[in-house]
């Protein structure tokens, strides 16, 4: 069947457009077959009420007829877009498509524009120091060093800054580094880009930070919401790969924290939240240093995995491989949320796990009884104030209070000072 053809898949304006009323940019649509072809129906499909305009072969109109193209031929179509000055009620990215329907098969044409003032990067390489005056938008692959092309890189996110994911868009840092640098009551947030208060709580809206062979990485007080995987951590560089504190993963549609093939994680006063599958999964080897964290899924509906999930082995073309997991505890901290098992380990015989398990407390329908756990509270009520909304602060009268070994960690998320001696567990103090 003879179809149409494109120089491109999507016409994307990439200039803010809230300084800028009207531009205009083309596209290519090509006949590479020896006869003619008839279009159909080439139709805008936001009409009238885009902002989108446009023009093919010369006529300008929402809906064409009939539109001829000889073969071995092509058309010039233009499409142009405004949007009303600093009107900062429109979305971070708006979105058309132009439709052609030719011998029964529709194409399409996508359109998009940024829709407010922003720094928008698309899919593009960054580094050094971001600003923080107005928001991030991350448009395909924004990547701080890249395979084949630049590494050894550094990003530094600075507090109060605003980063907005368009679908499928992930920040990736390969074989370099990112410092994400926010404070408390001024985090760094990380969010979908679409605004209406419908997707406030919608997953998957984008991938999510994704650490590659990185070298040694820090987030503090950063908030990562609505993604697919909140932060994935592959293999290493370094050897600390990711220090994360005081940071809140939420509302992921499969992990908030993937960690692949040995990378060494050290995560203190961080909330682990819903997700999908499981909240936290430590796959296939690696070095993790938990402390004062809480592990807490209550998503709804049906649930893929327990809160926190440590296997390592993996298999590949029906051969079970199998990754040590080395010098590693998890203390002070919270695994519970709605499902019978919150923490789970799987092993394979014959593979080093030397992780030691002290003072948390756990749900699971089966308790471990082996000598790396100790003074484990075993499936008790926190008491949180209201998990369904994201307060897992608790009352005296919670097995947390003062239930922790003293550690290193002087405070809690919230900024306030832990009982030295005998600190709660969890990321918050009471």
């Amino acid at each position: 069947m003879n179809h149409l053809d494109f120089d491109q898949d999507t016409v994307l304006f990439d200039t803010v457009f809230t300084t800028v009323g009207s531009t205009t940019q083309t596209f290519k649509i090509y006949n590479n077959n020896p006869g003619k072809i008839n279009i159909d129906e080439i139709e805008l499909m936001g009409g009238e009420s885009s902002p989108f305009r446009i023009n093919v072969d010369g006529i300008s109109a929402d809906y064409l007829e009939d539109v001829e193209i000889r073969g071995r031929d092509s058309l010039f179509s233009f499409v142009e877009v405004t949007l009303e000055v600093n009107n900062t009620t429109n979305p971070l990215i708006i979105e058309d498509s132009v439709r052609f329907l030719t011998n029964g098969l529709n194409q399409y044409m996508h359109l998009a524009v940024w829709g407010q003032d922003a720094y928008f990067h698309n899919n593009e390489i960054v580094s050094g120091t971001w600003m923080n005056d107005k928001p991030h938008v991350l448009y395909g692959i924004v990547a701080v060093g890249f395979p084949g092309l630049d590494s050894n890189l550094n990003l530094t996110i600075p507090a109060g800054t605003d980063i907005y994911a368009h679908k499928d868009s992930r920040l990736l840092v390969y074989k370099s580094s990112i410092d994400i640098q926010g404070e408390l009551n001024n985090e760094v947030t990380f969010r979908g880009d679409r605004l209406e208060s419908y997707y406030d709580d919608i997953a998957g809206q984008w991938y999510g930070v994704h650490l590659i062979e990185a070298q040694t990485s820090t987030i503090n007080y950063a908030i990562i919401k609505n993604g697919s995987v909140g932060v994935q951590v592959d293999s290493t560089m370094s050897p600390n790969t990711l220090t994360m504190t005081n940071t809140i993963i939420n509302n992921s549609q499969f992990y908030n924290l993937l960690a692949v093939a040995g990378p060494n994680i050290t995560i203190e006063n961080c909330l682990m939240g819903d997700a999908g599958l499981t909240s936290v999964f430590l796959f296939a080897g690696g070095e993790y240093h938990f402390n004062h964290c809480n592990i807490v899924n209550y998503w709804t509906g049906g649930r893929g995995g327990p809160g926190l999930l440590m296997r390592n082995w993996f298999e590949s073309d029906n051969v079970i491989y199998s990754r040590n997991i080395v010098n590693s505890e998890f203390q002070n901290c919270v695994f519970y949320g709605n499902s019978d098992k919150e923490w789970t380990v799987d092993t394979v015989d014959a593979t080093v796990m030397d992780f030691e398990v002290l003072y948390n407390l756990i749900k699971r329908d089966e308790t471990y009884d082996y000598s790396n756990y100790s003074n484990i509270v075993w499936n008790s009520d926190p008491l949180f104030t209201d998990p369904f909304n994201l307060d897992f602060t608790f009352d005296t009268d919670s097995p947390l209070n003062n239930a922790g070994t003293p550690s290193f960690v002087t405070s809690d998320i919230k900024g306030i000072a832990r009982n030295i001696s005998t600190p709660d567990i969890g990321c918050y103090e009471n």
